[in-house]
């Protein structure tokens, strides 16, 4: 009996290691459930499962939804943050004055007024406002409270937060990005399989989960050859690409 409770407790042990180490997220609920299910009398067991079963997208992980649940949810996700995209374009409009170099307030100005027509910008068109980005007014330590709230929630992060944190966290989250993008571009998107295509949209902004695989590809392409020639001081324009690449792309503004 001994040899059993032993040899129970190792595979358990394996298998608390194994969801902690591809699971984190999981585990954590795993952890607050069991330990809960232990001090809750033994009818309330039932309540954590059924918890489970009418709120999958808030208590389990993309691992456990089905192919629907996980369409259904990203669309939701999406919607969030496609709910600030309107806002960050307002906010490009107003800082329009502030440029001083004329060339580039047309280009702004260009560059919002076709994304609020529907129109879905060229790479130069993004690319030529490289300066403006880079400091006063839209440099990544320029952007005004509200105007970092909003690309917050356009990155699906909580807006919540003071406006310095917020911003510490948006550099840590768009220079990791600009990390993966250059090894991506390394390693090529023609060795990526549909799927990881498909996520790498997602996480740039765009809801891939309507669009074809091909145009995937295009897209990601598109967005690899604007990152990837962007210096670190320039990558406040990645993060606002999040909104300027992915709005209207193939008809997706809706």
């Amino acid at each position: 009996m001994s040899y059993v409770v032993t040899k129970t407790k190792a595979i358990n042990g394996k298998y608390h290691r194994f969801l902690g180490r591809h699971f984190p997220r999981f585990y954590v609920l795993y952890t607050i459930f069991m330990k809960g299910i232990i001090s809750i009398p033994p009818f309330a067991n039932y309540l954590v499962f059924l918890l489970m079963y009418l709120f999958p997208r808030q208590l389990l992980i993309r691992h456990f939804w089905t192919p629907k649940q996980q369409t259904d949810f990203l669309d939701i996700y999406h919607a969030f943050r496609k709910q600030s995209h309107p806002e960050i374009i307002s906010y490009l409009e107003k800082v329009i004055p502030l440029i001083s170099d004329a060339g580039l307030r047309w280009r702004l100005t260009d560059l919002c007024t076709k994304i609020q027509r529907g129109t879905h910008p060229a790479i130069h068109d993004i690319l030529a406002l490289r300066e403006c980005f880079s400091n006063h007014p839209l440099g990544m330590n320029q952007l005004q409270a509200l105007h970092v709230k909003a690309l917050s929630r356009a990155m699906l992060l909580t807006s919540y937060l003071p406006p310095p944190l917020l911003r510490h966290r948006l550099k840590t989250h768009t220079t990791v990005i600009h990390q993966l993008d250059k090894a991506l571009a390394k390693l090529g998107i023609g060795q990526l399989t549909a799927q990881e295509v498909k996520s790498a949209c997602y996480l740039r902004g765009l809801n891939s989960t309507h669009i074809g695989e091909d145009r995937c590809r295009t897209w990601l392409g598109e967005w690899l050859q604007i990152s990837c020639s962007l210096k670190e001081a320039e990558l406040s324009l990645l993060l606002h690409n999040v909104v300027l690449l992915s709005t209207n792309y193939l008809g997706t503004r809706r």
